[in-house]
């Protein structure tokens, strides 16, 4: 072989590491995110469903079992996994506290079970087994003499009567539940393999499932000319608990600057009058600690929240990193920021849009670390010890991953119960990894999907991993920037079609103020709403005609009601025979809860198809009998067989069905 063939020492596995390899392979377990980087979102009671490949040479049996527990424990629990052929192995335990938790999987050789198996097959072939006798009353009497105590009396009595016994006695007492159960707490576990342990996070129940209601508080008056507050929003709490609503968001809530104020409509010179928008964050008046004055005192924000609480409300605010060109840190910090060398700062760009009002900080200049990531850091502990646990974050992929993935996992672990949305619109990568770094919930594309192909691959995807482990979709109808083009000219019922797919596509969903009130004059040509809120106080008669209220109602009614509703996770595509129509259903972990939902997504006209009910999934003839209720009017009847047939008017465009046997 001449030098240039020659294999590098580096590709030679030595015999003293080649002994050191596990002889028990386990490969392929979920849930799992990147080889057990990043932890796989969970909820308190939430069942984690295991699986594996777990396999050795030969044809010895496997013991497999799934190792759990909470950080905070010292202590295990174990918990058996299930053979379910080719090599595949499942397993679920529920994970009850919140906080971090971790998980691995533990196989051995399992002798005794190995010795039965091949002695339950040679008796029953009628083969000799006189030695394999006395090899099974060996494998007793080691297990005794590596026990101690009541195992190991009951072992050597075990070891007594078989000693004592015919052959075909013996063979029964081996094969006896009893003597595999004492032989299994003595299993000396040969070649013990242990996987990975791989990371959990484990969050309350509203990281999961939560319906949220946008409004400025400002505009929460009766008069455009006059400041709605803090105060003002208490007459509120009532109509949006009613809606049936469990967190109140406010877009920030801190001074606003006024060099290079915004005007109404997003107008470069702003009038005297004009508030600015909410995102141009500081003023004399200070920064994002601070409140803006024309809101109230911190003594009013906190009675607000102790309202809202009394309620079953939660506030939740914005979470804004950017600064207007008043905004203090410029004049404290200056080096948090990049300078123009002519002394200016370049403003906040997203072409083709800008922001003329708003700077942004530089999270790896030289005077920023670490003092701006621990101002930003406190800055959010100051707003939870205020009440607030939960923070819908503005643009945070254009801020470095890392710097969220040490602020979210600071603050949790000294506040586990916060939860953190994204408002991140961009690529599929980057919104997948926010939610690996400790985000809890995400803004989705859901928003541009309307037709039935676009909507089933996107909540088929949802549903699929990786996307299923890392990342919690809140599907907002709406927002300040986004007017969806679907709305402009759809009507009511086109308001009716996208609040029925978010409430029932996942335990997630939010809509801003004016929603309710089916607002959609748009910016010619744009998906922007005319005479934004976001640049003008905008007062509103909720109770206009036209209005959807009671039908937002029965939808948070009818989620908080069938357990199946409660997640993204679990929802089928099923056939319905009209491209017009999307039928989709979801089942709780026990089957006990089923719901299915046919949505008409043409807004002007009627449409009817034929489709299936999915007797299969609940172990029925395809003649079956079943029960039907409309969960919206509460009318019941019963279906025969699996095709039925429905039309769907632009009034009612949707219909929403509990299956019962």
């Amino acid at each position: 072989m001449t030098a240039e063939t020659q294999v590098p020492d580096t590709a030679v596995l030595p015999l003293s590491q080649a002994l050191l390899l596990p002889r028990i392979a386990i490969e392929s377990t979920s849930p799992v995110i990147d080889g057990g980087e990043f932890a796989v979102k969970a909820v308190i009671g939430q069942r984690i469903n295991v699986t594996s490949k777990v396999f050795a040479d030969g044809h010895d049996k496997l013991a497999v079992l799934i190792r759990w527990r909470p950080l905070r424990d010292e202590s295990w629990h174990s918990v058996v996994m299930t053979d379910v052929g080719n090599n595949g192995w499942e397993g679920a335990f529920t994970v009850a506290h919140q906080g971090p938790h971790e998980y691995c999987i533990e196989a051995w050789i399992d002798t005794f079970a190995s010795f039965c198996y091949e002695l339950r097959k040679k008796h029953e072939a009628g083969v000799p087994v006189s030695l394999e006798l006395q090899e099974g009353r060996s494998l007793v009497l080691q297990a005794a003499e590596r026990s101690d105590n009541e195992l190991r009396d009951r072992l050597m009595l075990l070891h007594h009567e078989l000693s004592g016994l015919l052959e075909t006695e013996q063979v029964a007492l081996f094969l006896h539940e009893d003597s595999a159960h004492l032989m299994t707490q003595a299993d000396h576990r040969a070649y013990l393999s242990i996987s990975t342990v791989y990371p959990i996070d484990v969050e309350r129940e509203r990281a999961q499932f939560a319906s949220w209601y946008e409004l400025f508080p400002r505009s929460i008056t009766d008069d455009p000319a006059r400041h709605g507050t803090f105060n003002d929003v208490h007459a509120r709490l009532s109509m949006i608990h009613d809606m049936g609503f469990d967190v109140l968001y406010f877009p920030p809530i801190h001074p606003i600057g006024r060099s290079h104020r915004k005007g109404r409509n997003n107008s470069l010179t702003a009038g005297p009058d004009d508030p600015g928008s909410p995102y141009a964050i500081g003023s004399e008046e200070g920064g994002h600690e601070a409140i803006h004055p024309q809101l109230g005192s911190r003594d009013d924000f906190r009675r607000l929240v102790k309202a809202a609480a009394d309620h079953g409300l939660e506030i939740a605010l914005d979470f804004a990193i950017q600064c207007s060109q008043d905004h203090p840190w410029l004049k404290e910090h200056p080096g948090w920021f990049n300078w123009r060398p002519d002394g200016t700062i370049k403003y906040a760009e997203n072409p083709p849009k800008k922001y003329q009002d708003i700077v942004n900080v530089d999270f790896y200049a030289a005077d920023a670390i670490p003092g701006l990531w621990t101002e930003l850091r406190d800055i959010v502990v100051g707003w939870v010890e205020e009440g607030v646990k939960t923070f819908r974050v503005d643009n945070p992929h254009t801020k470095p991953l890392p710097f969220w993935q040490w602020l979210i996992s600071d603050v949790r672990s000294k506040y586990p119960e916060v939860i953190f949305l994204a408002e991140a619109f961009t690529t599929p990568a980057m919104m997948a990894r926010l939610g690996k770094v400790g985000y809890s919930q995400s803004y989705t594309y859901f928003t541009w999907r309307n037709t039935k192909a676009e909507l089933s691959e996107y909540f088929t995807q949802l549903n699929q991993s990786p996307w299923r482990e890392c990342y919690r979709p809140n599907f907002f109808v709406n927002t300040p920037d986004i007017n969806p083009a679907f709305l402009h000219q759809s009507g009511r019922p086109g308001f009716l079609i996208r609040a029925a797919l978010a409430t029932m596509g996942s335990g997630l969903w939010g809509m801003y103020s004016g929603f309710e009130l089916c607002e959609a004059a748009p910016v010619p040509g744009k998906e922007e709403y005319l005479d934004s809120e976001k640049y003008e106080i905008r007062p509103r008669d909720f109770t206009a005609p036209g209005n959807i209220i009671a039908e937002i109602a029965q939808l948070n009614r009818i989620r908080r009601q069938n357990p199946a509703l409660h997640t993204h996770l679990g929802l089928k595509i099923y056939n319905a025979w009209n491209d017009n129509i999307l039928y989709f259903g979801k089942r709780s972990e026990d089957g006990s809860n089923f719901i299915l939902v046919a949505v008409n997504l043409d807004p002007f006209n009627a449409q009817e198809a034929h489709f299936e009910l999915p007797l299969w999934e609940m172990g029925l003839p395809d003649d079956a009998q079943t029960q039907g209720e409309d969960l919206m009017n509460g009318h019941r009847w019963t279906w025969y067989g699996k095709t039925q047939w429905t039309r769907l008017e632009p009034q009612m465009p949707f219909g929403i069905w509990r299956i019962t046997t």
